[in-house]
């Protein structure tokens, strides 16, 4: 059960509020309801289109938590129902994206919709009611570093201005147009612009969060199972789906991009103090990632091949990871960045948080959950038919 009193970082009392979660059926709105629903009093409005990660949570033996949440079936696209529910609420957090680079190049009209011109509404809501609003955007917005324009040899390339990402000081930089990939990075971009730029002109009181590759249990789908057969997850879900199955990892152009990673229990720790510390977060644009879980993709790969066999049981692939080029996995248009190292300096001084979470223990515990809800449906799937006499 929640607290009666919560306690901000001042001191100061946290009082009850009704939250407004749009995309609250997804992966990070799923355990941000969780976590709202167990450690604290507020009320969530869960507005999603899909409901199956957060039906636990909406069952009657769950009661004392389904009196304080409510689902809304509802398609921001055209309903005309969102300005009445962020209305009621005390704060707005928009979730709702494309979020899955096998759609950027595949789907880009669908990408820049999603995430652009579907948040209008939401931004111009919050602004023109004068409603705290708390937007999720993205690290894909900084693009490639300016690191990786330099020689591959020069000293500077190890210098941290050149590859660090940090939310007032770095520019963003994508490819060039015909790089279809670039249109999330650009329509998240976009919609940040406005956001601050409502706040600046018509003081709209906001949060941006720019989530480095959070990870954890119920991320994405596993295709054929609870998916499409022909889906592409981001990267976590494709490589537990490919150790469910026992094939081979495939590398996208080796997997010499690097990145880090952090637990999604931990990042919603970062999310709850932006909740219930308006007056550090508002205004503000927050990095949230791990900068210690940094390896490539291959590593990556190597890691999970080796946490999924001992939590599975089964020997390791002698082949773990395979090489496919980026045309041959996400189609003509791809591009990439090459480092997303997040700088921790504003969330650390604003917020006092810091990631938990090694990236050995996280993954063990994530692929431990994907073993445990998915192993068995991909036997019987992938079960060969007894032939009949």
């Amino acid at each position: 059960m929640a607290s009666t009193v919560r306690v901000d970082l001042d001191g100061n009392e946290v009082k009850a509020m009704t939250i407004c979660m749009i995309g609250a059926g997804g992966f990070i709105g799923s355990h941000l309801c969780e976590k709202i629903l167990s450690e604290t009093s507020h009320k969530v409005l869960a507005v999603d289109v899909y409901n199956d990660k957060i039906k636990h949570l909406l069952e009657p033996q769950t009661k004392q938590w389904v009196e304080r949440i409510q689902f809304h079936r509802i398609n921001i696209k055209h309903d005309s129902r969102l300005e009445g529910l962020i209305k009621m609420a005390d704060l707005t957090i928009n979730l709702a994206a494309i979020c899955t680079p096998a759609d950027y190049n595949t789907r880009p009209l669908d990408t820049i919709y999603s995430n652009f011109i579907d948040a209008l509404p939401v931004v111009k809501y919050c602004s023109e009611n004068n409603k705290r609003l708390i937007h999720f955007s993205t690290c894909e917005v900084y693009g490639k570093t300016i690191g990786s324009f330099l020689p591959k040899d020069s000293p500077l390339r190890e210098d941290p201005q050149f590859y660090l990402l940090s939310e007032d000081a770095s520019p963003c930089i994508f490819g060039p147009i015909e790089k279809q990939r670039w249109s999330y990075a650009c329509a998240k971009q976009l919609i940040e612009r406005l956001v601050y730029a409502e706040g600046a002109e018509n003081g709209l009181e906001f949060t941006i969060v720019r989530p480095f590759n959070w990870i954890g249990p119920r991320m994405d789908f596993i295709p054929g199972i609870d998916g499409p057969s022909e889906g592409v997850p981001r990267v976590l879900a494709c490589f537990s789906n490919n150790l469910l199955r026992g094939e081979p990892l495939k590398l996208v152009d080796g997997g010499e991009s690097q990145r880090t990673f952090v637990y999604i229990k931990d990042a919603i720790e970062a999310v709850l103090l932006m909740i219930e510390n308006p007056a550090r977060a508002n205004g503000h644009i927050f990095n949230v990632g791990n900068p210690h879980n940094e390896v490539t993709v291959k590593q990556l790969a190597e890691m999970m091949a080796e946490v999924y066999s001992k939590v599975s049981g089964e020997p390791a692939l002698e082949q773990p990871t395979i090489d496919v080029s980026s045309k041959e996995f996400y189609g003509e248009g791809y591009d990439d960045s090459d480092k997303r190292i997040p700088d921790m300096t504003i969330i650390n001084r604003q917020l006092g948080w810091n990631p938990k979470t090694s990236l050995w223990d996280l993954l063990e515990s994530t692929l431990t959950y994907q073993h445990r809800t998915y192993a068995e449906a991909i036997k019987q799937a992938t079960a060969k038919p007894v032939a009949s006499s």
